[in-house]
């Protein structure tokens, strides 16, 4: 009897010493990393032409998981100057370098991101929250000034004729 205590006490002493270990995992915290201002700003080209668009997003089911994601995501491709997406408005909002970025690359990158995610009605826009579109009669009256070079009109004056212009052609149709 006494042999059998002594075993099963030099087993408990045993098992306490080699279970009894310090070995302290580190532990491992994922965090998310918002872009800043500052590191987009300095990776953008001050030179380049931008260009806004708005498209709906058809798809999200929530705010964190899905909205902030695809926003993420955009914000990080290289030549998109600023991303926002609205949840209860179903909407993304994008300026980015049109020599770098396209709308087709946007498409992509939000339906990447699920396959659950849609995109639809995008439109090249003035500001955001505007259902202005962008007017190419706008945009060909601006080169014409850039060209002509005109004298006699000064370039404030070129573009509040090139306005009243568009605004015309606007009436017409």
């Amino acid at each position: 009897m006494k042999l059998l205590k002594g075993i099963i006490a030099i087993a408990i002493v045993g098992l306490v010493f080699t279970s009894c270990k310090n070995d302290a995992q580190p532990e491992v915290k994922t965090v998310d990393v918002e872009v800043n201002k500052e590191d987009v700003a300095s990776s953008l080209d001050p030179n380049a032409t931008y260009a806004k668009v708005e498209f709906g997003i058809e798809g999200m089911t929530c705010e964190m998981g899905c909205a902030k994601t695809i926003e993420k995501k955009m914000a990080k491709m290289e030549g998109v100057k600023s991303a926002k997406v609205d949840f209860d408005k179903r909407l993304a909002m994008v300026e980015y370098d049109e020599a770098k970025v396209s709308p087709k690359s946007l498409e992509e990158t939000v339906t990447n991101v699920a396959d659950v995610y849609k995109v639809k009605d995008m439109k090249l826009v003035e500001d955001f929250g505007t259902d202005k579109e962008k007017k190419p009669c706008s945009a060909e009256c601006k080169k014409a000034c850039a060209e002509k070079g005109d004298k006699d009109m000064s370039k404030k004056d070129c573009s509040a004729a090139c306005k009243k212009a568009c605004a015309k052609k606007e009436m017409k149709s």
